[in-house]
């Protein structure tokens, strides 16, 4: 998952906006990129800034290292609702409750307890 997605994401059940993200696993690529403006609008996730009424131009090379970096693995927390969303894969898993596996998301908590926040370890719908 790319630190611009957060731009987008809103959580899947309440709709609050943004999501907070704890990344675990991270990789940087090697690759260049050339933007004429910021791509995010609202958040920029890499250095967490509201971009409302920011130069989006003037901000590109903050984006130029943030397109650098892939989340590997992490989770995203709305902190409306306090639902927690697991980033594995690079793949951020934003599914309503219903649709989640309980014993993934046990799996996930278990695995990476000492670095997902306090909200997640309580939050919904599982929790250790």
């Amino acid at each position: 998952m790319r630190y611009w997605l957060l731009d987008v994401l809103a959580c899947p059940m309440c709709r609050h906006f943004p999501l907070e993200l704890r990344a675990f696993e991270e990789r940087v690529e090697d690759v260049e990129v050339k933007l004429e403006e910021a791509p995010c609008e609202l958040v920029c996730a890499f250095r967490g800034a509201d971009m409302r009424g920011v130069d989006r131009r003037s901000y590109v090379a903050n984006c130029a290292e943030c397109m650098r970096h892939v989340i590997v693995n992490g989770i995203l927390v709305c902190p409306k609702c306090g639902r927690w969303y697991p980033i594995i894969d690079e793949i951020p898993h934003l599914l309503p409750d219903k649709l989640r596996d309980r014993n993934r998301d046990l799996e996930f908590l278990s695995k990476y307890r000492d670095r997902v926040p306090d909200v997640a370890l309580s939050g919904k719908p599982y929790h250790l």
